[in-house]
C-alpha cells in the first residue's frame, strides 16, 4: 500500500534532500511551509501546502487536508526553527516568543496531530531536526537554544511514550553548518552534505525495532565536539 510522508519546513537543504529520498522509495510526499511553495521547487511532491506551524488551527487544517488527499501517513519530519540573536538584556520579548512558537510549540502541535494518526495506523515514524543548539547553548543565542532544547525534550519524552506502541520517534542533532547554494563549501567536508543527512534519516526509518535509536548526532569530521 502507498505510504504518505509529511515534511514540515520545506526548504532546499535537508527537507529537499529527504523528500527526494522518500519519493524515490515510493512515498507520496507532502511539503508544508509558510508560503506553501518553500525553497524546494525541484523536489517531487504530490502536495505543497501553506501552513503556519505555530498556529493550532492551521496545523489541524493541514492534517485534515492530508487525510483527504494523501495516503496514510507513515513518516512525519518537523524541520522548522526560528533564530533570534543578541545579548539577553537586549532581546525583544515578542521576538523571543515568536521564535519559541515556531521552533518548539509548532513541533508539539505537529507531533500531536501526527501521533493521533500513527497510533490509529499502528506504526510509523516521527522525526525532529535538531541543531548544535539542541545540546549546546551558545552566547548570544539563548532563544534558539531554548527552542531546540525543548524540541529535544519533546522527542525524548515521546520516544519513551510511543516506542512500546510501535511508533519510532527520533531526534537528529545537526552539529554543524549544512551545505547550500547560499553557503558554499569552504573546504572539503567542512559542511554537512544534505544528501548524506537524508541518507541517515532513511537508515533510521529502516532500523529494526529491536534496535531503535531515539537520537543521532551528525557532524563534519572537522567539527569540534
Amino acid at each position: 500500500m502507498k505510504k504518505g510522508a509529511l515534511i514540515v519546513g520545506a526548504g532546499a537543504g535537508i527537507s529537499g534532500a529527504f523528500a527526494r529520498v522518500l519519493a524515490r522509495e515510493g512515498y507520496s510526499v507532502a511539503l508544508a511551509s509558510r508560503s506553501g511553495a518553500g525553497k524546494a521547487a525541484d523536489v517531487p511532491a504530490v502536495l505543497r501546502i501553506a501552513c503556519d506551524a505555530s498556529q493550532p488551527d492551521a496545523v489541524a487544517s493541514l492534517f485534515q487536508r492530508l487525510d483527504a488527499d494523501l495516503p496514510p501517513l507513515d513518516l512525519v519530519l518537523y524541520n522548522p526553527s526560528a533564530r533570534v540573536r543578541g545579548a539577553l538584556v537586549e532581546l525583544a520579548p515578542a521576538e523571543v516568543k515568536a521564535s519559541l512558537e515556531v521552533t518548539a510549540f509548532g513541533a508539539f502541535l505537529v507531533a500531536q496531530q501526527a501521533v493521533r494518526r500513527l497510533l490509529a495506523r499502528g506504526s510509523g515514524s516521527l522525526f525532529f531536526t535538531g541543531a548544535s543548539a539542541s545540546v549546546k547553548g551558545y552566547a548570544g543565542s539563548a532563544p534558539f537554544a531554548m527552542g531546540k532544547f525543548a524540541v529535544r525534550g519533546l522527542a525524548q519524552s515521546l520516544a519513551r511514550e510511543l516506542a512500546p506502541r510501535n511508533i519510532h520517534v527520533a531526534h537528529f542533532v545537526i552539529d554543524g553548518g549544512v551545505r547550500s547554494a547560499e553557503r558554499p563549501e569552504a573546504s572539503p567536508d567542512s559542511l554537512l552534505d544534505p544528501d548524506a543527512i537524508a541518507a541517515t534519516y532513511w537508515n533510521v526509518i529502516n532500523q529494526p525495532r529491536s534496535a531503535w535509536t531515539w537520537e543521532v548526532e551528525l557532524r563534519p569530521w572537522v567539527e569540534k565536539f
